[in-house]
């Protein structure tokens, strides 16, 4: 009995060391991260959220959106997301700075949205009409109805960001759809989603898959 416990303690004690070291290491090397300055531009790098965006990243962990999208890029040979065009480069530990929460995520029943904001179609009425009636470019993908409002139309002054949903989220007839607050800082959040900013500890995957693949 005396010699289980014995094995027991120490066992719990070597795991308990293990992990508290892969954790201490990684928190160290992290912890001395900074925001990369420009060279050339002289400005710092990723920049901070603020305002608006800063709202949607709580609305988008309110929506539990992690659930079925990640936030991470991997770099070629690890997956398809380059050739996807999800993203330029690979994600890196710096791109997450800026982030209170990180939502990396585990589980793709949607696309990768880490770049979410750099893709050219990507525009706010775009957002709009996929959260409200997303069956036309996402099938599968909840509709979000209660992030908009119905309400009467002023006949020749239609809202500015009123959105045109078509199917079950359509307007009735002298009434328009529009974006409540959370619909618009979840909107200014994705759309801040774009690193496009190439870090030093990033080339060498790049320049690495260019020799690889011959380019």
């Amino acid at each position: 009995m005396r010699n289980g416990l014995t094995l027991f303690v120490g066992a719990f004690v070597v795991l308990a060391l293990s992990w508290a070291g892969v954790l201490l290491t990684a928190h160290r090397q992290l912890s001395r991260l900074k925001q990369y300055k420009d060279p050339v531009e002289e400005t710092l790098f990723p920049q901070p959220l603020t305002g608006l965006a800063d709202q949607g990243r709580a609305v988008y962990q309110d929506l539990g959106c992690v659930s079925c999208h990640t936030q991470q890029v991997r770099r070629e040979g690890y997956g398809g997301d380059i050739a996807r065009k999800w993203g330029e480069r690979q994600s890196v530990a710096r791109d997450y700075l800026r982030e209170k929460t990180v939502f990396t995520g585990s589980v793709r029943f949607g696309p990768d949205l880490r770049n979410m904001g750099a893709r050219g179609y990507a525009n706010a009425e775009y957002f709009y009409n996929l959260l409200c009636s997303p069956e036309r470019v996402a099938p599968g993908m909840p509709a979000y109805a209660f992030l908009f409002e119905t309400r009467r139309a002023i006949p020749g002054q239609p809202a500015a960001n009123a959105i045109h949903p078509v199917g079950a989220q359509a307007a009735p007839a002298g009434y328009e759809i529009v974006p409540t607050r959370r619909a618009q800082a979840l909107v200014a959040y994705l759309q801040s989603l774009k690193d496009t900013y190439e870090y030093p500890e990033a080339r060498p995957f790049v320049e690495a898959a260019k020799k690889e693949g011959g380019k």
